[in-house]
């Protein structure tokens, strides 16, 4: 699939709301079983971006609090993140599926050695249903993130947009794998 990718200044942070939008080639359903973030979810088998993926906290049926840990990055100049949101999920009557999510502290979730803290600003991702078209998706994907650390801009500005576009890449081939 074909995926664009832009950024702005962010409004937020010191750094770059980044913006994904591509059609994948599955059912809303089959892109969302791929994306939602839930214990247990395969994105930690597909998106190379994240190594592990925990619940810290259900507040409601849609509401949780998530610590989300990654892997070293851009030839292992980025060290392994970890990531602690609050995370709303919703469907909408049209069958769109959104998980939108903003940085939190908890306390049952301290900072952890050997791992930065990166923080994620109001960032999320919808599944659009194509109208006529049920085995294709629209998604779109925006991504505030502030990796932390003494990175400099110019490594994060060189970083994230190849990073979405093997997100979409990676994504692609894990909804033809569930279908297969």
């Amino acid at each position: 699939s074909e995926v664009s990718v832009s950024w702005r200044p962010s409004a937020e942070f010191a750094g770059n709301v980044y913006r994904g939008e591509g059609i994948l080639p599955a059912s809303p359903q089959d892109v969302w079983e791929c994306i939602k973030p839930v214990a247990g979810g395969s994105r930690t088998k597909w998106d190379q971006n994240v190594k592990d993926f925990e619940v810290v906290e259900v507040v409601s049926d849609t509401v949780s609090v998530c610590r989300t840990t990654t892997p070293s990055a851009f030839m292992r100049i980025i060290s392994p993140r970890e990531f602690v949101d609050v995370v709303l999920m919703k469907q909408y009557e049209d069958g769109t599926m959104l998980s939108a999510a903003t940085n939190v502290e908890h306390p049952l979730c301290p900072p952890q050695p050997n791992f930065v803290r990166g923080f994620n600003y109001p960032c999320g991702c919808f599944c659009t249903p194509l109208p006529g078209e049920p085995d294709r998706t629209q998604l779109l994907s925006f991504f505030q993130t502030d990796l932390g650390g003494y990175l400099p801009q110019t490594v994060v500005d060189s970083f994230f947009p190849a990073s979405i576009a093997g997100f979409y890449s990676n994504l692609t081939k894990a909804v033809k794998a569930l279908r297969a």
